[in-house]
């Protein structure tokens, strides 16, 4: 395997082209224009030799150490050295050199002065030079490997140096890119000055709301989002007991509306609260007309923000919840009626303390979505201001103030690890556990009256509200001109998605096709990436142990931590200048989905890998298979279920992602949402709305496939809850008297 990965050192320094393409990563155009010896397409050693660049010689020098190797290998008495000192001198002479040097030349002032000007210059780093680091990081890997690390074995130690290379260049590096940029004023000089300027700016904290004035944007977002939370924790609270606790007829239809949100472009819901209550809405006109009153605007602000946010998160709360209250024992609700407590007192000093995991985290990722959320407050907002909106204008608008966006992505920053921190603290070191490796008989106890009357009432007209807001966005899909001219038309879909004949075959007419053809190929291929990435990472963390576990864990989740919108700005300050310039790429596109979406591969690993015996992976390993061999025909299969969540997550959260691809999109890699929020902003509602239904329906047929293959998941012998009917004194499934047999 060294050879292999020698092979493809060599291939990238001889053969492939060393700096990046102007055609795109994926075309072979270059092959064609000036191949191999104009600079823009030639190889790494034409480029030291014939062109006088000197400074990639040592590059391929690296190489040579691992050649030594070549008929002892591994009996060779500093094989391990060896190799050791290849990767490593190896990577770091690239990383240095690709810094030191830019498009103009030095990219240092001291460099300048101490080598003096440079003639040369060089752009981002292209096929040759991925091709070569990804071979120093395998030697390097390999040299631990050989020198006793993770017991030498190479598949491991390689998969975790790997995965530590892709979090500390496309996680950390852009995070501490945007520490350094808050410090840097508009003119690119370092300025203290210019980061307390921009942080201790009253457009940022300013309280004159206590005067009746305006709150700084980063009150207004925080307040914005603990509401958000707590509404959307309570709603899916409800749900969750509706679903597990009653004997509600029309469960399934509930859960297919906890689907519908997450597979909705973030601004649709926006869009179809101003069609039934804007100034020309349904509602609005009706009870304008009902009651003789002025149509009003209240929608713009808060309150609209606020609707829009709560009916896109909820869901998201509901989906955590249920596993939780699921997962509560009924052996420990049993246990308190037989000691003579009722259904209110055991819900409220059983059940309820023992959801509490999942009331943090359902809280926690509200808060965060809140925070990140650009469309609701792009449609809604008003001259209420929020984080997301202020960084997305600072960099786009006339402003253009890159210093000022990485401060104002700061504080949305510190707000989300403060929410963290806080729900790691309200949690503690308690056990939660409840679900053991023992089958259970038991069902869950039946609600309270009082309480199931309560969910009931908040469950279902908030059911029947979403509904309505559903049947608007598609209705409004279908409407010429929503307020002024309500006849039914198909021109919105035709203008989007229209096809037409020539002599040459099909013709794709509508305007939407290529945004859309792009969605789909950018998310085809960041899906499987980021399944792969994050259950390779799951099996580290659960199979194996090494030092630095913890940190290796919380970097790979740092990603989960900060908002979409501070991932989108740190990407153009890492990414927009050598050595990796892909700002205006599709290369960027999938690197930002694959991490952003990993964490939930990760977990979604953990928690089923955690289920499979270790005894699985120890006959493998008797029987001589290495542990990729193991990895691959015995953990993975096993995985199937984990696999298709993360493969269906990754590719819906690429189609409806706004925050941070609004930042990164460009004209030839336009993605749907950026498409549909410009076409919101130039009022063609209806088109809008009609490439909404479209991706609605291909995500909702997708999703409901998948869960139809994957099935429902099993806790317990008989899952099922008690029925509403049952008095306090017959809960058992059975229906034994408790009280009976308590006596």
């Amino acid at each position: 395997m060294l050879w292999i990965w020698l092979a493809i050192g060599w291939i990238g320094f001889v053969i492939f082209p060393w700096y990046q393409q102007e055609y795109g990563f994926w075309t072979l155009e270059w092959l064609f224009d000036g191949y191999p010896t104009y600079v823009d397409y030639a190889p790494a050693i034409l480029q030291a030799t014939l062109l006088e660049k000197y400074w990639l010689l040592p590059v391929g020098l690296f190489l040579l150490g691992p050649l030594l190797l070549a008929r002892q290998g591994r009996a060779h008495p500093k094989y391990a050295q060896i190799l050791i000192i290849s990767g490593l001198g190896g990577l770091i002479w690239m990383v240095g050199q690709g810094f030191a040097i830019g498009i103009s030349g030095w990219s240092y002032g001291w460099l300048e002065s101490l080598f003096g000007p440079l003639d040369m210059r060089q752009y981002g780093l292209g096929y040759g030079a991925l091709l070569m680091a990804a071979s120093y990081l395998i030697i390097l890997c390999t040299g631990l490997a050989a020198a006793g690390a993770m017991r030498g074995d190479v598949f491991v130690t390689s998969a975790i140096g790997t995965v530590v290379a892709l979090v500390a260049l496309f996680v950390f590096f852009p995070v501490a890119r945007i520490l350094g940029s808050a410090f840097v004023d508009i003119d690119g000089a370092v300025s203290g000055a210019a980061f307390a300027r921009n942080f201790f700016d009253d457009s940022v904290w300013g309280l004159g709301c206590l005067a009746g004035g305006a709150c700084g944007v980063a009150w207004n977002t925080a307040f914005l989002a603990i509401l958000t939370a707590v509404s959307t924790t309570l709603l899916g609270l409800a749900f969750a007991l509706v679903v597990t606790r009653t004997g509600f007829r029309y469960k399934k239809s509930l859960r297919v509306l906890t689907v519908l949100p997450i597979i909705t472009p973030p601004f649709v819901i926006g869009l179809a609260l101003i069609l039934l209550f804007g100034r020309s809405g349904a509602a609005t006109q009706f009870v304008s007309d009902l009651l003789g009153v002025e149509a009003g605007r209240w929608l713009y602000g808060l309150p609209g923000i606020w609707l829009a946010q709560t009916l896109s998160f909820t869901p998201i709360s509901f989906l955590v919840l249920i596993g939780v209250v699921e997962g509560v024992s009924p052996s420990m609700e049993e246990a308190s009626q037989t000691l003579r407590a009722g259904r209110w007192k055991t819900f409220v000093m059983v059940s309820l303390p023992l959801m509490r995991p999942g009331l943090a985290n359902a809280f926690l990722l509200a808060f965060i979505e809140s925070m990140a959320d650009f469309g609701n407050p792009m449609v809604l907002g008003g001259n209420y201001e929020v984080l997301s909106t202020e960084i997305f204008f600072a960099i786009v608008g006339a402003q253009n103030d890159a210093g000022r966006a990485a401060v104002l992505a700061l504080v949305l920053l510190f707000f989300t690890l403060s929410a963290f921190a806080a729900q790691r603290f309200w949690l503690g070191r308690k056990s939660y556990a409840t679900v053991s490796g023992k089958a259970e008989s038991g069902a869950h106890i039946g609600l309270n009256p009082a309480l199931r009357r309560l969910v009931y009432c908040t469950a279902v007209p908030w059911g029947i509200f979403t509904v309505a807001v559903y049947g608007m966005i598609f209705y409004g899909s279908f409407v010429t001109r929503w307020g002024f001219d309500n006849t039914l038309t198909l021109d919105n879909y035709v203008d989007a998605f229209g096809i037409g004949w020539s002599e040459h075959g099909i013709v794709w007419t509508g305007a939407a096709w290529d945004s859309f053809w792009t969605t789909l190929n950018i998310s085809a291929i960041s899906a499987p990436l980021t399944a792969a990435v994050g259950l390779t990472t799951a099996y580290l963390l659960v199979r194996q142990n090494f030092r630095g576990k913890s940190a290796f864990e919380f970097g790979t989740m740092l990603s989960f931590a900060i908002p979409g919108t501070v991932i989108g700005v740190s990407y153009i300050l890492a990414f927009n200048v050598p050595p990796f310039e892909l700002t205006g790429t599709g290369v960027i596109l999938v690197i930002c989905f694959i991490f952003r979406n990993m964490p939930v591969g990760v977990r979604g690993g953990i928690a089923a890998m955690s289920q499979l015996d270790r005894s699985l992976d120890e006959a493998s390993l008797t029987l001589g298979a290495n542990s990729f061999t193991t990895f691959r025909r015995v953990i993975l299969p096993l995985l199937r279920p984990a696999i298709v969540a993360a493969l269906v997550y990754s590719f819906v959260r690429a189609i409806t992602s706004v925050s941070a691809v609004i930042f990164l999109v460009s004209a030839d890699h336009n993605m749907a949402t950026s498409y549909i929020i410009g076409l919101v902003e130039n009022g063609r509602y209806g088109v809008a709305i009609a490439y909404c239904c479209v991706l609605i329906v291909v995500m909702l047929a997708a999703i409901l496939a998948v869960q139809g293959a994957i099935g429902k998941r099993k806790l317990r012998r008989e899952d099922r809850i008690a029925p509403d009917r049952l008095t306090p004194d017959r809960v058992s499934p059975a229906g034994e008297n408790l009280k009976e047999k308590h006596s």
